[in-house]
C-alpha cells in the first residue's frame, strides 16, 4: 500500500472519529461515552442477548460487563437470566432505558439530518458512506430468510427492477416478466433471502418452487455498494441450501445478456446452460443445475 493511501485512509479515520464524537467522555451531550451509548443502542433495537450484543459490537466479554454495569447502575438496564437457558443472560431497558433510548436516537437522527444539509451533495456522500459501512461490515452481512412482501424485500425488488430499466437496451417492465407470486416464495414452496448488512437489506435472492423437485432462482440481486464482497455466491449457496432442504433435485433460472456479472458467477459455480424453459420477453441465457 502506498503512503498516500495510507494518510488518506488516516484521515478518514480521523474525520470519522471527530464527526461521531468517539473520543467525548459524553456522547452527544447524554452524560455517558460512546462505548455505553453503543451498548443501550443494541439492547433498544432488539439485541437483548449477552453473547448477541458481545459479537454485534464486537467487545470482549470484561468490556461487555463492565458496560452493562455501568448502565445498570444508571438504573437504564436489567440484566436476567435467558428463559430457555440459565447459563446465558438477557439484558433488557427499564422504563427510563427506553426513555434515554428515545433521546439518543432523536439527537442522532438530528445530527445525521445536519450533516447532510452542511454537504451539497447528499447522495452522493451517502452513496461512499453505503461503500464505507458495508466493507467494513463485510464479516457480518447476514443472509435472511424473508417475506417476499415485506418492506425489506420490497426495497431490494424496487431498486434490482430500477436497475434492470437502466441496463437493458429496451428498459424493463415487471408487468410483462414472469414475476413470482408470492406465495411460491414461501415455504414450503421456496424461500426469499436477503442480505443483511447492519439492519439495511443490501441484497436478495428468491426460490421459486412449484412443490414439486423442479425450482427456480429468481430475482438475485446485490446493491452496488456491496459487490465485489461474495454476497451473490453467499446468497446462491443459500438458496441451494434451501433447495436441499425442499426436496428440490434441479434448479433452473435464466438472465439476459447485459448481466455479464451473474452470467460469470453462474457458470464459475457449476450451472449448465440449457435450451429456453419459459417465454419470458426479457431473458436470453437459460441455466440449470443439478443439486
Amino acid at each position: 500500500m502506498s503512503i498516500d493511501a495510507i494518510s488518506r485512509i488516516r484521515r478518514f479515520n480521523r474525520a470519522v472519529t471527530a464527526e461521531v464524537g468517539a473520543l467525548d467522555t459524553s456522547f452527544l451531550g447524554r452524560g455517558r461515552p460512546l462505548g455505553s451509548a453503543r451498548v443501550l443502542n443494541a439492547i433498544g433495537h432488539g439485541r437483548g442477548e449477552v453473547g448477541a450484543i458481545r459479537d454485534y459490537l464486537g467487545l470482549d466479554s470484561g468490556l461487555l460487563s463492565r458496560l452493562l454495569r455501568g448502565l445498570e447502575e444508571e438504573g437504564l438496564v436489567v440484566t436476567l437470566p435467558h428463559p430457555g437457558d440459565a447459563r446465558r443472560r438477557v439484558a433488557a431497558l427499564t422504563e427510563a432505558g427506553r426513555r434515554e433510548f428515545s433521546a439518543y436516537e432523536a439527537l442522532s437522527n438530528d445530527r445525521a439530518g445536519d450533516l447532510l444539509a452542511r454537504f451539497p451533495k447528499g447522495e452522493e456522500l451517502l452513496r461512499a458512506m453505503d461503500l464505507v459501512a458495508t466493507a467494513l461490515g463485510r464479516d457480518r452481512i447476514a443472509i435472511e430468510e424473508a417475506d417476499p412482501r415485506s418492506d425489506a424485500a420490497l426495497h431490494c425488488l424496487t431498486r434490482y427492477y430500477a436497475e434492470l430499466d437502466r441496463r437493458f437496451s429496451a428498459g424493463f417492465d415487471v408487468t410483462l416478466s414472469r414475476d413470482p407470486q408470492a406465495a411460491d416464495m414461501r415455504r414450503p414452496r421456496g424461500v426469499f433471502l436477503i442480505a443483511v448488512s447492519d439492519g439495511m437489506p443490501v441484497g436478495c435472492a428468491g426460490l421459486k418452487g412449484s412443490g414439486g423437485e423442479v425450482a427456480e432462482i429468481k430475482r438475485l440481486w446485490v446493491c452496488p455498494s456491496a459487490r465485489g464482497l461474495g454476497v451473490a455466491r453467499r446468497l446462491m449457496a443459500a438458496a441451494e441450501a434451501a433447495a436441499r432442504d425442499l426436496a428440490i433435485t434441479t434448479l433452473r433460472l435464466d438472465a439476459n445478456s447485459a448481466l455479464t456479472e451473474a452470467l460469470a458467477l453462474y457458470r464459475r459455480t457449476g450451472w449448465i446452460e440449457i435450451e429456453r424453459f419459459n417465454d419470458d420477453p426479457y431473458p436470453d441465457f437459460f441455466f440449470e443445475k443439478r443439486l
